[in-house]
């Protein structure tokens, strides 16, 4: 049976310093609370200057890194451009820090930077209505949704200012990067627009959360969408980025370990949803709630006090609305605004 190799699973930097992959390719990882407790980032010999790929959140002992990063390994060169693979802010935090301390270019896909504009706006006395509505028909009680009002707008809590203009990053883009070709592959789902960049020349793809080794990254319908398809987007994503990149890239996600065998993670990636899916269909012979199909998608149990309950529910819809738009399951709501899913 066939498995992913880790080539690198024993050289990890510590905060602060580098590890070089490929001649001018150059890994950090920085430290971020929660589960994955770090992030995968970046560092590209750039000419006279250097490529930064990612930031980490906006957290003062990152910040601190960073500026021993800035000292120890830039010998004496400036970051001329920050790459943002997509909008989540453990990879946008600190672009906004970044290009503002070397006056660099923030390179973006348009939707994530506008995206990423908007959220980091919201304050936690702008809780919309819609919002409530949107979680109230999940399934939610009157307590989740009193917390989902108390979370609300910490988004641009953890993100420095985004600088005013960027330069746009667009699919099937050639950028030079240190005097070699790096190709934009767009995959959708988990962001709007989310950048991986590949070097033929050097095999390297940089992947982001798009193609993560063990964990499956969260696909999710948000309030600010609520009828969106996101699933649909990643399953075509996972299939048209196993078409058209090779096989024997060594691949560096933003999480977790660096590794070989992309094709082989996007066909489990697929299978993991199909077999999701499948499972829903099951579950669905009686009508759920959003909230009552954890069990069919999750291998570990979400219970109401988790920190990833959001994250889940989101999931849940996802998959929930990628079957009805198939035609396996149908959508009906009760007097409350609840929406019930069952078998067509």
């Amino acid at each position: 049976m066939a498995t992913l190799e880790y080539p690198h699973k024993d050289s990890i930097p510590s905060p602060g310093e580098i590890v070089e992959l490929a001649e001018g390719v150059n890994w950090l990882r920085m430290p971020m609370p929660g589960r994955l407790d770090h992030i995968n980032l970046w560092l590209l010999r750039d000419g006279n200057g250097w490529t930064v790929v990612d930031t980490g959140m906006k957290i003062e002992d990152i910040i601190r890194w960073w500026e021993v990063i800035f000292e120890k390994h830039l010998e004496g060169k400036p970051i001329t451009r920050v790459i943002v693979t997509h909008l989540h802010n453990d990879h946008s935090g600190l672009a906004g820090f970044l290009t503002n301390r070397w006056g660099a270019e923030l390179w973006m896909s348009r939707a994530d930077f506008f995206m990423c504009k908007v959220m980091a706006s919201d304050r936690p006395s702008d809780v919309p209505d819609d919002a409530i509505r949107f979680y109230r028909r999940a399934g939610f009680t009157q307590k989740q949704l009193d917390e989902y009002g108390a979370r609300f707008g910490r988004f641009g809590g953890g993100s420095w200012p985004l600088p005013a203009g960027y330069r746009r990053v667009v699919d099937e883009e050639q950028l030079e990067i240190g005097g070699r070709e790096w190709r934009v592959a767009i995959g959708r789902g988990h962001a709007p627009e989310h950048v991986c960049l590949h070097c033929p020349e050097l095999k390297v793809m940089i992947g982001g959360d798009q193609v993560l080794p063990r964990i499956t990254p969260n696909v999710s319908v948000q309030p600010y969408e609520p009828r969106a398809n996101p699933l649909a987007d990643w399953l075509a994503s996972c299939a048209q980025l196993r078409e058209r990149l090779p096989d024997d890239l060594l691949v560096l996600p933003a999480h977790q370990d660096i590794y070989h065998g992309l094709h082989l993670r996007l066909t489990e990636l697929i299978e993991f949803h199909e077999n999701a899916l499948s499972q829903l269909y099951d579950t669905c012979r009686e009508p759920k709630r959003a909230v009552d199909v954890f069990s069919a998608l999750f291998k570990s149990k979400v219970g109401p006090q988790d920190h990833t309950y959001f994250a889940a529910t989101g999931e849940s819809i996802a998959h929930l609305h990628y079957a009805e738009r198939r035609g396996d399951l149908v959508c009906e709501e009760d007097d409350e605004g609840v929406a019930w899913y069952r078998q067509s």
